[in-house]
């Protein structure tokens, strides 16, 4: 499993489940933060008179211990965010750690944002990545990739990004740990509730349109079409 994600947070409120069901089942499960989220997501630092050099390492520090916590592991490509601009040689970076992976399923943010441009930014980074890897001509070192599924996590206000929660995932087995986990992101305090509020809105969703009990949940969004032998 390969998340992409914009900032140092975002993979754990958003695919933190994911990332630990696929871990406590062997994978290998790598996250990659293009940013600290330093100038736009870590407000708490910056009025506690913090620099910036202060800041991203401590941002880098949580999501080290959160990625630890959740059983991945997590490399910072240090991007720049607010914002978060593409250019080659990021978007080369990027294809290197997909050849790196070679993941058979991805995990970013939604392609429409319209309070966070980082975030659809990270989004369109991570497919014109995934694309060029493929590409046996694209000069990356590595051997091309095949063509993993992309999930996209759910926003912070998904009914103003086009976000349809098409795929729940129960993730009651793993709650405790992302939950826990929440409380290494010492710098957005603030979301370590509605977080926990979502997932429970998001295990009520599932258990009703599956017919199973489940009490926590993540939502993601298929972007390509699923080729199956059978509807069911």
């Amino acid at each position: 499993m390969l998340v992409i994600s914009a900032h140092a947070a975002d993979f754990v409120w958003r695919a933190g489940g994911a990332v630990a069901l696929a871990a406590a089942r062997g994978e290998r499960v790598k996250v990659l933060c293009l940013t600290y989220g330093e100038r736009g997501e870590s407000a708490s630092a910056w009025r506690a008179g913090k620099t910036l050099e202060e800041i991203k390492a401590l941002r880098r520090a949580e999501a080290e211990n959160a990625a630890g916590a959740l059983g991945a592991e997590i490399e910072f490509l240090d991007a720049g965010d607010y914002p978060l601009r593409e250019s080659d040689e990021l978007t080369d970076r990027i294809v290197g750690v997909y050849r790196e992976v070679n993941p058979s399923v991805v995990l970013t943010h939604p392609l429409a944002d319209p309070y966070n441009g980082d975030h659809p930014a990270a989004a369109q980074l991570a497919l014109r990545a995934r694309v060029l890897a493929q590409a046996i001509g694209y000069p990356a070192a590595g051997e091309p990739i095949g063509a993993p599924p992309v999930f996209l996590f759910e926003p912070h206000q998904p009914e103003m990004c086009n976000f349809k929660p098409q795929v729940i995932l129960n993730i009651d087995e793993v709650w405790d740990i992302k939950r826990k986990t929440f409380e290494i992101l010492a710098a957005q305090k603030h979301l370590w509730a509605y977080y926990e509020r979502v997932a429970l809105q998001r295990g009520m969703q599932g258990g009703r349109n599956s017919g199973k009990a489940m009490t926590y949940g993540e939502a993601y969004q298929r972007l390509f079409p699923m080729a199956l032998e059978e509807l069911a």
